[in-house]
């Protein structure tokens, strides 16, 4: 039995099952469908497992799309020279011994066959393995390799930790495959995020002695249906709520201070898309911070978030309380403040230093969130005890999506209980404090 039992490579080799061939057709041995139940279970039974021949005690032989299937599963999670040690073959050719070696031509020569013969969403996972499991970093550094790859947010995180040490004739072509991952997300985020936004600014901005022609009428009556008088069928005003003129509303301050050690990377690259979003509102005012042992301001490239991205460094140490004492150096209006930490809070600083910058700024009024992650990878590897501390200053500690981001920043603005997930309610309650 191969290393394609791993729970990853399994669910590659079924989904691989279901992956629609170039010829049109559903994957399967030779160039026919399977109908048969049975011999279906053992042809999937057969990719999950590996082997030659008889495929581990299956008896199920493969042939066609199948085989070449096989073939790309086997270079990664198998055992032998690989593809870049010369032996390996094309998909049509001989059974490829397991491994990716250091020969770019067949490294991109096995990219084209898991995007002709598995999705994109496979294909990233596979990509992704190969990065990690068999330390192809270096060959990113080819912008033929790079022209090649399925682009993704992991894989923009390869290539920042790569940055400093990328030629300039991979430069090039790295911020194109960035570039387009970016504006990816901008699509999918911008809009959903400036609406969220706008209503929770428009919210915050309304006064309680406004002016006749300022007066939320909708919102005032129902304020004040306690005072309703039945005999008059009126309800008395007692408190007007009423919206801030443009020209008179306060505008807010943002401060996203991101932790850039490596294990951020995912959470890195979206916090800078959203940076970017943040600062093109006019009624926001954002400050955009990295980290590590040192800190960087990259505010002044907000405009461009690729700008950001590049001027990041990932890897490194963390020093949490340095950056927080920088952040805090900048906020000129506290009450009107919402500080963001993304960080796993592994602190490499003073740990006790960190935690009375957090007091001293929420006791000042800003609003302080701590995220623990900024992605959609899951629960992540974080330092319980610093969340624990966080939490008990009133500054909930918690993960958070790319989608919930809008929502989580809108209840901040507005000075309410945070969306804290159900997950890490221990940390932070219902999220109601900070």
């Amino acid at each position: 039995m191969t290393t394609a039992t791993t729970a990853t490579t399994a669910t590659t080799a079924t989904t691989a099952t279901t992956a629609t061939t170039p010829n049109g057709t559903v994957g399967a041995p030779g160039a026919g469908q399977v109908t048969d139940p049975a011999a279906e279970r053992l042809r999937r039974w057969r990719l999950v497992l590996g082997g030659e021949g008889g495929g581990d005690g299956t008896g199920c032989a493969l042939g066609g799309t199948d085989a070449a299937m096989d073939r790309t599963l086997e270079a990664l999670y198998g055992s032998g020279p690989g593809p870049g040690s010369g032996s390996g073959q094309g998909a049509g050719g001989g059974r490829r011994a397991a491994g990716l070696g250091g020969s770019a031509p067949q490294i991109a020569r096995w990219l084209g066959d898991i995007r002709t013969y598995f999705p994109t969403s496979v294909v990233q996972v596979m990509q992704r393995d190969a990065i990690d499991r068999l330390g192809l970093s270096a060959l990113l550094l080819e912008p033929e390799m790079l022209e090649a790859v399925e682009a993704d947010v992991h894989l923009v995180g390869t290539l920042l930790s790569l940055n400093k040490v990328m030629p300039e004739t991979t430069k090039e072509t790295a911020r194109a495959v960035v570039r387009k991952v970016v504006e990816d997300l901008e699509k999918r985020l911008t809009n959903r995020t400036r609406a969220t936004l706008a209503g929770a600014l428009d919210r915050s901005a309304r006064i309680s002695r406004p002016r006749h022609r300022d007066i939320d009428w909708d919102r005032t009556i129902r304020a004040n249906l306690k005072n309703y008088l039945p005999e008059y069928g009126t309800v008395v005003p007692e408190r007007l709520i009423g919206y801030g003129r443009a020209a008179q509303s306060v505008k807010k301050e943002v401060i996203l201070c991101i932790d850039q050690s490596g294990s951020m990377a995912a959470s890195v690259v979206y916090a800078s898309v959203f940076g970017a979003v943040l600062a093109s509102m006019r009624s926001l005012d954002t400050r955009l911070v990295v980290f590590d042992t040192a800190v960087v301001d990259l505010t002044d490239q907000l405009s461009d978030p690729v700008d950001v991205l590049f001027g990041t460094q990932l890897g490194g140490g963390t020093d949490i309380n340095r950056a927080l004492a920088y952040c805090q150096s900048r906020i000129t209006r506290p009450a009107e403040t919402v500080v963001v930490l993304i960080s796993d809070l592994y602190e490499g600083g003073i740990r006790n230093e960190m935690l009375k910058r957090v007091a001293a700024m929420k006791a000042a009024g800003v609003r302080f969130v701590t995220l623990l992650a900024l992605s959609d990878e899951g629960a992540p590897a974080y330092d319980r005890d610093h969340a624990a501390a966080l939490a008990a200053l009133g500054a909930p500690a918690f993960a958070c999506t790319p989608d919930l981001f809008p929502e989580v920043m809108a209840a901040a603005l507005e000075k309410r209980p945070l969306p804290v997930p159900e997950s890490f309610a221990p940390h932070g309650g219902s999220g109601a404090a900070g």
